[in-house]
Order: C-alpha cells, then structure tokens, then sequence
C-alpha cells in the first residue's frame, strides 16, 4: 500500500510517500522561513499563499522522487487539525481533490498525533502506550497516549509555547528567526547559570503544566534593567548574548524535562516518546536522555529529520486505514493555535 501524505498546518508545504510497511518512498519539504524571517513569525496570510504556490510542484516532486504516478497511489491522507486555517485549507483541499479525482480513500491526521508517531517511525516498534511531550513553536503539551489515535492531555503551557519563546528572546537578543537554532548556536558559547531566570511550576508536583511567558519577561529584563521594557538603544556584548542565551535555554529544557519526568510517574507508564520542532535542540534531547535513565525509563525522540514539520509522519494515517477507518469529502479543518507574527 502506497500513500501520499500532505502536510500545510503552518508554515512548511510538505509532502512524502509512505508504504504500509512504513518504507519511505519520496520526501519533499518546502520551507517558508525566508517569507517570514522579516516578521520574526509566522504571518498567516503570507504563509496561505505561499502554501498556494508551493503545493502542487511539492507533490509531483513527491511522486517524481518516488518513480510513481497518482494512478499508482492506495490512499491520500492530509494533516486536518490543528495549525492555521488557512494553510490547512490549501493541504486538505489538494488532498479531496486527488481523493475524489483518483477515488482513492481520504484519510484526516491530527498533527500533533503524527509528531508522536515519528518516533514510532524511528523506532521501528510499537511506542504505545506512553507519554507524549510534543513541544514546538505553537505547542508544548503533555500527553497520556494510549494508542496512536488516543491521545489523553496531560498538561502543557498556559502562555507561549516554548518555541515562540525561543522565536521571541532571540528576536530581543538581535537574532535571526526562527529563534531555536539562533538560541542553540550562540548558547554554545555562554554560561548557562549566569542569569537566574525563573522555571514556573518546576517544583509544583500536583500539576504538569508549563509557562514560558514569565521566562520571556524575565530576559527582557535582564536586558533593559528592572521594571523597564525599553532596550532599543542598548548593546549587548557577545558573552552578553550568549549567557543570555545559555540561561534562557537552560530554563526552558529544566522544565520541559522535569515535567515530562513527573508524567511518567503519575501515569506509571515507562516510555517517553518526543517530538516537535523544539526537539531537535541538542540541550534537551541530552537531558531528556539523563533524566530517563536516572528514571529508568525508555527514551524515544524523533530524529532530527521528523522534528519540524513534514509529511512522513503523516505515516500514522496507516494505522487508521489498517482499522478500516478514512473520511469522507465533509472533513473540515480544524484550526489550533500556532506561533504568530508579533504576538
């Protein structure tokens, strides 16, 4: 069974070529940070046409990398929910139109289920049930997954994700967007106690919530001075930049890891399955690794590869098509919240 995915929650027109044996056959990824870099965010309507633009060269490119022609596809599946209205529209619109032309199946993904299954992916064994840390520049979320379809919601951030914290401090700090790798670069070359910044909710066991937006207020501080906003017409050295950096960075993974530690303990499960943009920072994934084995746990983060948004972990559609389940033409968006421009 041969499958084409197609992912436009955001800001990346994305498609692949999956097999039910979870063989990938074609990956095309088409980044939209040149478009957004100027607004360090994503703006939804810049980024709806450029979906526009891109989608119908992303899938033949898809089908051209993998040998294959429409008529030789079994099944078209799509990322539905959630991400930005508009964007989603332009991917599941694409995918009706090939499901009705070709009569092929529909099948709708959650995105955020599907970031999950990118370990289940890298693996190459089953991860269910386990918990899930989804954190990326729209979500930072805890989940209790039972299966690839039943997903129970643990906790996760009441403010900004973490990667629009990354997005914002590094816009404070004079870096480029998107903000994580900025952040991760210069970090390398600073001191990550050199700033004292706080970590809402680390030491509160009764909740596995986060907040990452005291954290952003806090550097902006340490930047222009106690009480003041204001730090346009101030200069940060080099080190300055990277221990402000370092430190940021430092509190975000403390909490990122420490609640996702303290989930596998309330739920008593002893596998914890990662993914999403933020992910691929190299601090984390180090920690996370430390902290599972001091907890005796299994660690599973998506490669580097299936941590920003793309199509192959849109794979997880298989496991719907396995059940005997898939949409009709009535499936409708479902838009969620997702970093925006200046916000």
């Amino acid at each position: 069974m041969k499958i084409l995915t197609i992912e436009s929650t955001c800001d990346e027109t994305a498609a692949a070529i999956v097999t039910d044996e979870l063989e990938i056959l074609s990956s095309v990824v088409a980044s939209q940070e040149e478009l957004h870099a100027r607004f360090k965010g994503v703006v939804p309507e810049i980024a709806a046409r450029a979906h526009l633009e891109r989608i119908l060269p992303v899938i033949d490119e898809t089908l051209e990398r993998a040998n294959l022609t429409l008529d030789e596809l079994d099944a078209i599946a799509v990322a539905h929910t959630p991400g930005l209205a508009g964007s989603l529209l332009v991917g599941l619109v694409a995918a009706k139109t090939l499901s009705l032309a070709l009569g092929k199946p529909l099948v709708g993904i959650n995105h955020l289920h599907a970031h999950i299954y990118a370990c289940r992916i890298a693996s190459g064994e089953d991860i269910f049930p386990c918990v899930g840390l989804i954190a990326s520049g729209g979500h930072s979320s805890l989940y209790q997954c039972n299966s690839p379809f039943d997903f129970a919601h643990l906790g996760g951030t009441i403010d900004d994700a973490a990667g629009e914290a990354f997005d914002k401090v590094a816009s404070m700090l004079g870096l480029p967007y998107p903000g994580g790798p900025a952040i991760s670069r210069v970090a390398k070359d600073g001191d990550p106690k050199a700033y004292q910044f706080p970590r809402s909710f680390i030491r509160d066991r009764t909740r596995l919530d986060f907040s990452f937006s005291g954290l952003k207020t806090a550097v902006r501080y340490a930047i222009a001075g106690p009480g003041k906003l204001d730090f346009s017409k101030i200069e940060l050295s080099d080190q300055q930049i990277s221990d402000l950096a370092a430190s940021f960075q430092a509190a975000v993974v403390d909490c990122l890891t420490a609640k996702s530690i303290l989930a596998l303990e309330q739920t008593g499960l002893n596998t914890l399955c990662v993914g999403g943009g933020v992910a691929a920072n190299q601090v984390l994934r180090q920690q996370l690794e430390v902290a599972a084995a001091a907890a005796g746990a299994k660690l599973i983060i998506a490669p580097l590869a299936l941590c920003t948004d793309n199509a192959v972990m849109g794979a997880i559609a298989i496991e719907k098509l396995k059940a005997g389940i898939h949409d009709d033409l009535n499936l409708d968006v479902a838009p969620g919240l997702v970093r925006l421009a200046g916000k």
